[in-house]
């Protein structure tokens, strides 16, 4: 415990951001650093309780009181030792996860919490800045080769951990750079590409070879995989998106989100664009969906200039604090307003988009609309709608994007190819804790096989995999167990 005292002496506080205004005219990171007194404050604020929920709370078992006490001590390399003995990204948790560490940790049942999130973005800034971020392959190989397919988080996570078992690993990528849903899923002002570059040359050096514009099941079968590796990790993600199949889905202007967000972290990072530009400059823009990929597609349309944004979600408005349902340490569902949504945005809730209206030439011009209101049950949690009478309006619109989520992996390809069963859900089957689907040598983790989910879950998903590879190569396995860290932290 870096100062028994902190939790009481300092506030939550944290680093300073460009103001909106300023910040929309690039495509840059704009949350700034703490300075050396500033971290050594939030650092003291952790409690090191007696019960650390922040370990459940954290889908890696990140070790926390422990890496901040060390923080507080200013010992960088202990701190960075500490912390990727859990978590091989720092960098891209520190930026994008939404820190369900923060929400289980003991100080705030009745204060904020300590800022987690910062902190661990700190530690691994300061350790690549003072080199201690090294290749960690050992020299001599086990001679075994693993294929991983897709270079998303988990596929990342799997790689880095299976090299640092010792094995061969290629990692296969069906876009022009590494990265998945990081690259091209996004934005730039949320996580820099030179993060991901960064990273992916330590990798290199360690001996992991990434291949791109690779789509396995297009390119090259699964079988061609298999033949010339001892084991194939499938990393692919969730990638098709939930549709709104209303009349009026084919005008042009209707788009999915991720289209949108791919397009402009190509255009940013000089990619080549193969298909037609969409963008929003001086349009009536409304996001469907009120999750993170909508708030991605609020800030795209507003550093493009869109005339007005709406936001639209259909449940009700989310409570501002915690509610007598969703008890600390559980995950608050309550409103988050975004950076995004700071920069100008209209956020509205209980609306049912009816139709897209088009013009002559076919082109969106509007959607039809209507308020609903929900029925709750005995928890308050929402079970049905009813349209509210005398609602139903047309609010002028020429591009729409669709923040829905996503429903399922690709199947055309990979997995109707190598015959690999799904679940009830339409993802790859394979149970938590073994990762193997059904087809020999193949297993499987991340969002293609829990469905959509948080970053930190994919990197949690594909360190856990990697062990289970390693155990199937090797008969057993060095690699760390999130819950073996966790006990011994204990």
């Amino acid at each position: 415990m870096g100062k028994p005292t902190g939790f009481q002496e300092f506030d939550r506080e944290l680093p300073s951001k460009i103001a909106p205004e300023e910040r929309v005219q690039n495509y840059n990171e704009f949350v700034g650093l703490y300075n050396e007194d500033k971290l050594n404050q939030q650092s003291a604020r952790c409690m090191n309780c007696g019960i650390p929920f922040c370990h459940s709370g954290c889908p890696l078992g990140n070790v926390i009181p422990e890496f901040n006490d060390a923080v507080y001590r200013k010992s960088w390399e202990e701190a960075y030792e500490i912390l990727s003995t859990t978590n091989n990204f720092p960098e891209f948790t520190g930026r994008i996860c939404p820190a369900p560490c923060e929400s289980a940790c003991v100080l705030g049942i009745n204060k904020p919490p300590v800022a987690i999130e910062e902190i661990e973005k700190h530690i691994i800034e300061i350790a690549y800045a003072k080199n201690l971020v090294k290749p960690s392959a050992p020299f001599i190989k086990t001679g075994k080769k693993v294929a991983v397919v897709g270079s998303g988080p988990a596929g990342m996570a799997a790689a880095a951990q299976l090299s640092k078992a010792g094995h061969s690993v290629t990692v296969y990528e069906r876009d022009d750079r590494p990265g998945g849903l990081l690259r091209y899923g996004i934005p730039d002002f949320k996580l820099e590409k030179w993060v991901i570059d960064r990273r992916v040359k330590v990798m290199e050096e360690d001996g992991v070879v990434f291949q791109c514009n690779t789509e396995i099941g297009k390119d090259i079968t699964l079988d061609e995989v298999s033949k010339n590796n001892d084991a194939i990790v499938l990393a692919g993600g969730s990638t098709i998106p939930r549709n709104l199949p209303i009349p009026g889905r084919e005008f042009k202007g209707v788009y999915y989100a991720m289209e949108f967000l791919k397009q402009q972290n190509k255009r940013v990072g000089n990619s080549p664009i193969n298909t037609e530009d969409i963008l929003v400059t001086g349009k009536d823009v409304v996001v469907i969906g009120g999750g993170d990929t909508g708030s991605d597609c609020v800030g795209t349309s507003n550093r493009q200039g869109a005339k007005s944004i709406r936001q639209f979600e259909v449940m009700v408005q989310p409570p501002q604090a915690r509610t007598a349902s969703m008890p600390w340490p559980s995950y608050p569902m309550v409103l988050k307003t975004t950076s995004s949504h700071e920069e100008g945005c209209e956020r509205h809730w209980g609306v049912n988009t009816k139709e897209f209206l088009g013009d002559e030439n076919g082109n969106l011009r509007a959607l039809r609309v209507t308020d609903v209101s929900w029925e709750t049950d005995v928890m308050g949690r929402p079970m049905k709608f009813t349209e509210v009478e005398g609602s139903e309006r047309e609010l002028p619109c020429q591009a729409v994007f669709l923040a829905m989520g996503f429903v399922h992996p690709q199947h055309t390809g990979m997995i109707e190819q190598g015959g690999i069963e799904l679940d009830e859900r339409k993802n790859v089957k394979a149970k938590e804790g073994l990762y193997r689907t059904n087809v020999s040598k193949v297993f499987a983790c991340g969002d293609m096989r829990r469905g959509q989910s948080l970053v930190v879950w994919a990197i949690s998903e594909g360190r856990e995999a990697a062990r289970k590879v390693d155990e199937f190569l090797m008969g057993h396995s060095l690699l760390e167990s999130k819950d073996a860290v966790s006990a011994f932290a204990y």
